[in-house]
This record gives C-alpha cells, sequence and structure tokens, in this order.
C-alpha cells in the first residue's frame, strides 16, 4: 500500500486501490491534495474476537469504571456499589463491548492508588493492572466529573505515562449528567480535565448512557486504523474471519464448555483459576473472601474453548449480610445456575482437622447442581499440606473416605469423580481438564432409541421382578434431550412405574453407558388404548372428562 501510495504521488496522479474480502470492504483512496489514505468503515461484528484491538478502563476508585463497563458490555455483570472507602473491584476481568457497530475487547481493572504500601491488596492489584497494559492497545482513563480533578487523578496519569508511554489514552469524565444545567461547569471541569495533558476529555455517564456517542465517535477513528494495521499484518482473509461466520453446525459436546469453580471462602478458589489459566489472572492471598466478583476468563484446552467462572466464596446469605458482599454471595448463586460443569473446591486441610469432607454449605452446593441438571466434579485442594511422614497415614485416609463420603451425602448421583491437587504447586492441572471434559461428554451424550430399546429388552430380562403379573409393561424407551441426559419411558395403560424400578433403570443407564458423575431424568408417559380405529390415545384425566393428551410425570434422578 505504501508503494501504491508513492506511485500515486509520484506521477502526479490520483487512484482507487480496491481490496475486498468477507471480514473488510476497504476502499483506499490515494491522493496529491491530501496524501493520506481514505478509507470505509471496518466491519467488526466479522472480526475474530481473538484480533479485536483490547481497550482498558483505568482511573482511581469509586469513579465508575465497573458500571461503564456493564455499559459497553450491555450486561450487569461487575458489581457495582458505592463504596469509596471499601473497593468493590479487586481482579481484572474482559468481555466483548458492543458500542453501537463497534467491537473490542474491554477490560475492568481495579481502582489504582498508586501510593498503597507495598505488599498490600492495593499495591497487588496496581501490579495486576499494569501487567493488563502492556497487552492492550488503548486506555479510557476515567475521572469524576462531579468532584473535578482530584489530587489522585494526577498521580494515576504520571502512573500511566510511567507504566504505558507508548498506549492510546482516552480521559472520559464521568457522572457528568449533573453538570448539564446551562451553567459553567462543565466547561470548568473539561478545562480542568486538559491539565493532565491526554487531549481533549469527554463528558459521560456511564449509569444514564450521556456521552456514549461521543465516546464512539472518537474510538471508532484509532481501532479502524488498528484493524487495518492488522489486516496488513495478517494479510489473510482466514485469519481475520470471526470464527462464528459461515461455520458448520458441531456437535453439542464440541460445543464452549461453561466452568464455574465454587466453594467456600479461601479454600484456593482463586489459585486453581490461575493455574487452569497458567497466568496470574486473579487476586490471591491469605486473606479470605479476597475474590468479591465473579471472574470470567476464556481459554483453549486441547483444541476446546473453555468460558471459566471464579465465583466469590459461597457463604449463606443473612440479614446481617450487606452492601458488597451481599451482591458477591447472589452473583455466585446466578453463576451456578449458568455453568453447565460445577467444580467445587475443598479444602484438605480443614477436612483433616474437622474429619468430615464437606460443610453444610458445601452440600448445599452439591445438592444444588444436581437438582440444577448440572455436571458435578469434587476438587480436594491443598493436599502439599498433607505431605510428610507424620501425615502419610493422613494423607491415604482421606483419598480414601472422601469419595465414599460425598456418594454418602449425595446419593442422587453415583460416581462423581473426585480430584486430589496442589493448585498453589500446579499439581493435578490436566487431571481436573480431564475429569471436567469427561463429565461435560457425558453431560451431552445422545443415545438412539434402536439402542436403548434393545438394551431396555437385556435389562427387563435381568431385573427380578416381585410379581410377574404386576409388571409395567414398558412399550419403548428413548432420549427426548441432552445436557442432562432426558429419557422418556412410554408405559401401557394406567400403570406407573415404581421408584424401585426407577432406580433399577438409572443404575443400569450409568453402568452400561458409563453416565456416572451426572444426573439423569426419567420421564413417564403413559399410552392409553387406541379407540375408535382411529389411532388416538384416549384417557381419562382422573376427573371424569375424556382426553386425548398423554399423561406425564417426571422423576429426576
Amino acid at each position: 500500500m505504501k508503494l501504491l501510495k508513492w506511485i500515486c504521488i509520484r506521477f502526479n496522479t490520483n487512484c482507487t486501490i480496491k481490496v475486498v474480502n468477507r471480514a473488510f470492504s476497504t476502499t483506499l483512496q490515494v491522493s496529491e491534495k491530501y496524501g493520506a489514505f481514505h478509507q470505509k468503515p471496518v466491519d467488526f461484528t466479522k472480526v475474530n474476537k481473538n484480533l479485536l484491538p483490547t481497550v482498558v478502563i483505568v482511573g482511581r476508585p469509586n469513579v465508575g469504571k465497573s458500571a461503564l463497563f456493564n455499559r459497553l458490555i450491555r450486561r450487569r455483570e461487575a458489581l457495582v456499589y458505592n463504596t469509596p472507602e471499601d473497593h468493590v473491584t479487586r481482579d481484572v476481568r474482559e468481555g466483548i463491548a458492543k458500542l453501537g457497530d463497534l467491537r473490542f475487547r474491554v477490560l475492568d481493572s481495579a481502582g489504582l492508588e498508586v501510593t498503597a504500601c507495598s505488599g498490600s491488596i492495593l499495591d497487588r492489584t496496581a501490579g495486576m493492572t499494569a501487567n493488563v497494559l502492556n497487552r492492550s492497545q488503548f486506555a479510557i482513563f476515567l475521572i469524576d466529573a462531579r468532584y473535578g480533578l482530584h489530587p489522585l487523578d494526577l498521580e494515576v496519569g504520571k502512573w500511566l505515562r510511567r507504566h504505558a508511554p507508548k498506549i492510546n489514552r482516552i480521559v472520559a469524565m464521568n457522572k457528568s449528567e449533573s453538570l448539564f444545567d446551562g451553567s459553567d461547569s462543565l466547561m470548568s471541569a473539561t478545562a480542568e480535565a486538559y491539565k493532565l495533558g491526554f487531549g481533549d476529555p469527554i463528558a459521560i455517564s456511564a449509569e444514564t448512557g450521556l456521552g456514549m456517542q461521543d465516546l464512539y465517535g472518537v474510538l471508532r477513528p484509532m481501532l479502524e486504523e488498528y484493524m487495518h494495521q492488522v489486516l496488513i499484518d495478517k494479510g489473510t482473509e482466514d485469519n481475520i474471519l470471526s470464527e462464528d461466520a459461515d461455520s458448520p453446525e458441531v456437535e453439542e459436546s464440541k460445543l464452549p464448555l461453561q466452568l464455574a469453580i465454587v466453594g467456600r471462602p479461601n479454600v484456593g478458589k482463586s489459585t486453581l483459576l490461575n493455574t487452569l489459566l497458567q497466568e496470574e489472572r486473579v487476586l490471591v492471598g491469605p486473606e479470605a473472601g479476597l475474590t468479591r466478583d465473579s471472574i470470567r476468563a476464556e481459554f483453549e484446552f486441547q483444541g476446546r474453548t473453555i468460558y471459566l467462572v471464579d465465583t466469590a466464596g459461597w457463604l449463606q446469605r443473612t440479614k446481617q449480610e450487606k452492601g458488597p458482599a451481599s451482591l458477591s454471595i447472589v452473583q455466585s448463586r446466578k453463576n451456578l445456575m449458568r455453568a453447565q460443569v460445577i467444580a467445587l473446591v475443598l479444602d484438605a486441610e480443614e477436612i483433616a482437622k474437622a474429619n468430615r469432607s464437606m460443610t453444610h454449605a458445601e452440600v448445599v452446593i452439591a445438592r444444588r447442581a444436581v437438582e440444577e441438571g448440572r455436571g458435578l466434579v469434587v476438587i480436594v485442594n491443598k493436599m502439599d499440606l498433607l505431605r510428610g511422614k507424620e501425615n502419610s497415614t493422613l494423607y491415604e485416609k482421606i483419598m480414601e473416605a472422601v469419595p465414599e463420603e460425598i456418594q454418602t451425602v449425595i446419593p442422587q448421583v453415583t460416581g462423581i469423580p473426585v480430584v486430589f491437587i496442589s493448585a498453589l504447586e500446579g499439581r493435578g492441572r490436566l487431571e481436573v481438564m480431564r475429569q471436567v471434559i469427561n463429565t461435560y461428554e457425558k453431560w451431552c451424550l445422545r443415545l438412539s432409541t434402536a439402542h436403548l430399546n434393545r438394551w431396555l429388552r437385556k435389562v427387563i430380562s435381568r431385573h427380578s421382578w416381585k410379581n410377574k403379573t404386576a409388571q409395567t409393561k414398558i412399550k419403548y424407551f428413548t432420549q427426548v434431550k441432552s445436557r442432562p441426559p432426558t429419557f422418556v419411558a412410554f408405559v401401557s395403560g394406567k400403570a406407573q412405574i415404581s421408584e424401585t424400578d426407577l432406580r433399577f433403570l438409572t443404575k443400569s443407564l450409568k453402568e452400561d453407558f458409563d453416565l456416572g458423575g451426572i444426573p439423569i431424568r426419567i420421564m413417564q408417559r403413559a399410552v392409553g388404548k387406541n379407540v375408535g380405529g382411529k389411532g388416538k390415545s384416549i384417557k381419562s384425566d382422573g376427573g371424569g372428562r375424556v382426553s386425548d393428551k398423554r399423561s406425564t410425570s417426571a422423576v429426576i434422578i
């Protein structure tokens, strides 16, 4: 492109070069008059998300960074709470921003206090923000317009120049909705913001959406210039196209896996997330309750996309719980419901001290996961603390007792996988992922009706019915859905499958098809006799009325 521009200018002529592919439709116009390229907009919706530019939101505490993050990703994902003395955000949260037709990666960072004591939580969060800036191309420097330019804003500005001298910065004055009152308050706040030395500030309100069009106008040319450079560097459209564009349908078991890490506070959930990602993504330390937000991360493992969520420590919500702690509990429960596989983390040291595997809170988590039809993997962390000659017997005892006790506490699901690891040392990472993927594939399993009915005949033949005349006439057996596997047993007449027989069928399904560790749902559907030769199934609905509907009862096992 540089060569073509030189040719046009050298020979005093105008020319148009068209570069067309599915991801971009770009017209490059070169003229001697302007001496520059004029480019049509880039379609960001068709760009591979891994190649999108990254924008990080930085600023001092309580200026509305998480509120702006939620506005850009169009959902309330990050915790927002007005607590100037207590920093709600402590980890880096990532999402895909949707600002008009713009798409880019946006990162929500913790509030910066550059004068924090060495080794403190604030000092550690500042270090994480510095690492994030190294892999970002743009930064939105957020300040609070209502309070004017705070001395800490100037310190953050100096910190940005020192840690990210080459990053493109945009100054945004948040909470500006109250300044549009016809007075000179907005102009005064803008004049103060110029002292930062980062160019023209933008007045916005993350809460109301005010100024988002102005933010779009500033970001658009910067992001387009970056994407055109990516186009030049990559050279081929196959690397630039979105993975979702024109992609054929794939098997359910090959779809992205949603994995949630849950457990009580200080059992090592965040350390496990960092181990699985093999990077320092979230803040860890000896302080209990360090994680406030549920952090969502994406990574690839053996060609499979996995969305990993690290939740805050699970506690029983009480009337005394208020503020960020209460919001964290609610958010953790929501993420539990959204996940497909639940990784329940236990503390090996606490198990050894209490002489029991699971506390009441952990039993509640496991049972809720089963009731919601999610796959469950139990991870016993901190096994490194039980090593040594004096703990050798205890180490082996825990490895034998924990699976047995879990089966006793959660009898609804048999064969729940239990993995013993040390997240701090990185031991057990591959085994955890192997069990998670194995559980997910079982959860997505689909069996053909022909296969199931051949299996059913064998099962019925080996079942010792107490009364052959009272034996339920199961006409056929079929799977109606997966995720989790759900089956329907069609029975004749008014007969119902007893609880004992249902347990027998469930146990046989898990043993014959290797479905241990996931919940299985079996539904009964009674089919009446044909009447009048018209092929309709007519049954009494129990109230004296006649209905041609099939009666259905569901049992979850």
